[in-house]
Formats: C-alpha cells, structure tokens, sequence
C-alpha cells in the first residue's frame, strides 16, 4: 500500500444507550510511521439524527460519507420522512458492495426504535451491536468497553466510558493520540462536544 494519508492506526467507539447513541475518537492521522495530521475529523454528522465514524484512507471516507449524507437527504425529500438507522446503514452497505473503498465505518444514531450501531467493513459487510470498537487500538478500548458497558447506560455514562476506552487505547498504541472527539444523537438530535466538556471528563477519569 501506498503512504497515503489514511486513519488505519486509529480507534473509533460507538456505545448504544438507552437514551441515545455515543461516538468517540482519537484524532491522529498518519502516513506510513509518520503522524500527518494532529486534529483529524473521524466523526460525522450524517443527518440530524445519524452520525458516523471512519477509519482508512481519508480520501475513500470523506468520499464516503459525502455519498451517505447525500443518500440520506434524498430519502427525506422522495419519502417525508426521516430514514431509519438500519436503512441508512443498509444503504451504505449496499454503496460499499458495489464499490469497495478502504474504509471501515461505524454508522448510528436515533429512530423511532430508538438507538441502534452498526459497523461496516469495506466491502459492505454490516453488524449491529451494542458497543463497537474499530482501528489498531480497538483491542485496548475493547478492554474497557467489555468492563463498564451495562444494558442501561446513559449517554451520560457513556460519554466517560468511551473517553475512557479511548484513553486506555491512546497509552497502548502508537497509531493513536493527539486528543479526542465525541458526538452524541439524542431524541434532540445530533450534538458535538466542545473541548471544555470533554476536558470535564478526562480531568474526572485522571482523578
């Protein structure tokens, strides 16, 4: 493989909660052994109550969520209504299928079933779970994820257990650091955290 800018050294989190959905990342992005970007964007917002992660090449993921967002918005307009989260990410998996792009997504948000995660590979491959971990530190946030998650977690909860999840990646694996992101959909739709917020936790998680 080429060195081209890709986020396969990364580690992406989506933890399902009874109240919503949570996304977190790590934001490093590297070129072969080479940290090339310090604040890379790994979560988007797809529509107001779907959001999604990436990790591959930066080009095929950007490439791709352009294509979801597009999708989605054309649901809307021929349908009226908002599209489901399984039919968002039936639908990219079907985009994926028929063109295989070197990226592996995590797409969820918030319906009328409530929240729901799924985890796309390449080729279009889809799995729903209620907490998924992807990159090269996924096995250290897996770690955590399998400790805390609990059937009745808050985004609240989850919010820490992902920046915690994180955090015990970004100690472990050289691909991973540089700071975090986290997003949240809600019934109120979708919402970024600012720094500050995110700080609040790390500081409660360091003691």
């Amino acid at each position: 493989m080429s060195k081209q800018n890709t986020l396969e050294g990364t580690t992406t989190v989506g933890i399902t909660c009874v109240d919503g959905v949570v996304f977190a990342s790590e934001r490093r992005a590297s070129m072969g052994n080479l940290v090339a970007h310090k604040v890379a964007e790994k979560i988007f917002k797809i529509d107001n109550h779907i959001a999604a992660t990436i990790a591959g090449s930066v080009a095929d993921a950007q490439s791709l969520m352009k294509v979801i967002s597009a999708e989605v918005s054309l649901y809307r307009l021929r349908n009226n209504k908002d599209i489901s989260i399984e039919a968002a990410a039936a639908v990219t998996a079907n985009i994926l299928h028929s063109s295989p792009a070197y990226v592996q997504t995590l797409l969820g948000g918030v319906d009328e079933t409530g929240g729901s995660i799924y985890s796309l590979d390449a080729a279009g491959g889809m799995i729903k779970d209620a907490f998924i971990s992807t990159g090269s530190g996924s096995t250290f946030a897996y770690g955590v994820l399998e400790d805390r998650f609990h059937d009745d977690i808050t985004v609240d909860e989850a919010i820490e257990v992902a920046l915690r999840s994180l955090k015990a990646a970004t100690e472990r694996d050289t691909f991973s650091g540089n700071g975090f992101l986290v997003a949240k959909v809600t019934k109120d739709g979708y919402e970024m955290l600012e720094k500050e917020e995110i700080n609040k936790v790390i500081d409660k998680i360091n003691g």
